[in-house]
């Protein structure tokens, strides 16, 4: 894949993040942003203490959310795009849509679900403020180590086709990756920083939102980018004024 190639589909994967930014934000309004008001509502009928606000919730809840998650989405879809170029033809006989659609899946197993499952996101007002840099510190890390472990599996599936056949290596690669991030979810440290009188349901309804959210950017960009890649690499011929197929020019 030449340079011009690589470039054309890292502008194309940073507008599918930015498309599926825009879809993201859309699930993380209607879903994820009642569950946060009713979070903050919690925290300030329980707190004796009265903050000023430096910026306002509806502009958090508006321009804030939309810039960040937009932001999110074109990074990563740019970050993608580059894994995809070099993932294509080399995780098996699949085509850019397809190369694109299973990227994104284990983009989102390795970057999002795997980390989750060991520390989960929390709303306002769960969580100690003293030690938010010692969680994120935690979180970024389950998240690194849940990428490498993805990209070794990937290999190691690779390297025992050959000998096991690639039913049985890819058995041997997943349950390698399960192991080690078993492991890591037992050594880890736990962070349960929950206050006992939180509503469960607001709580489990937040982390479901979050998933969604998460879902929605990835899924949406593994069909946008699939999409254009396979426009991109695989042009259909045009048709000339005979009705007969003229070759794309390369």
């Amino acid at each position: 894949m030449n340079s011009a190639t690589v470039r054309n589909l890292l502008v194309r994967g940073m507008l599918a993040g930015l498309g599926a930014g825009v879809l993201a934000l859309i699930a993380a309004y209607f879903l994820g942003e009642p569950n946060v008001d009713s979070a903050i509502g919690f925290e300030e009928a329980h707190s004796h203490e009265h903050e000023m606000e430096v910026v306002s919730r509806s502009l958090q809840s508006t321009a804030g959310l939309a810039t960040g998650v937009l932001v999110y989405g074109v990074a990563f879809g740019g970050i993608a795009a580059l894994a995809f170029c070099f993932a294509l033809g080399r995780v098996g006989r699949f085509g850019p849509r397809a190369t694109a659609l299973l990227l994104s899946g284990c983009a989102l197993l390795a970057v999002y679900v795997v980390p989750f499952l060991k520390y989960p996101a929390n709303p306002p007002s769960v969580g100690d403020p003293d030690t938010i840099g010692k969680r994120t510190g935690l979180y970024f890390l389950m998240m690194v180590l849940s990428v490498l472990l993805a990209i070794a599996a990937t290999m190691l599936g690779k390297r025992l086709a050959p000998n096991l056949g690639t039913w049985y290596a890819t058995v041997v690669a997943v349950a390698g990756f399960v192991l080690v991030i078993g492991l890591a979810y037992a050594f880890l440290p736990v962070v349960n920083e929950v206050p006992k009188d939180f509503p469960a349901t607001l709580l489990w309804r937040f982390r479901l939102s979050a998933l969604a959210m998460q879902a929605v950017l990835w899924g949406g960009f593994g069909l946008v980018f699939g999409e254009l890649a396979e426009r991109l690499l695989n042009p259909k011929p045009a048709a000339s004024a005979s009705g007969r197929a003229v070759p794309a020019a390369h």
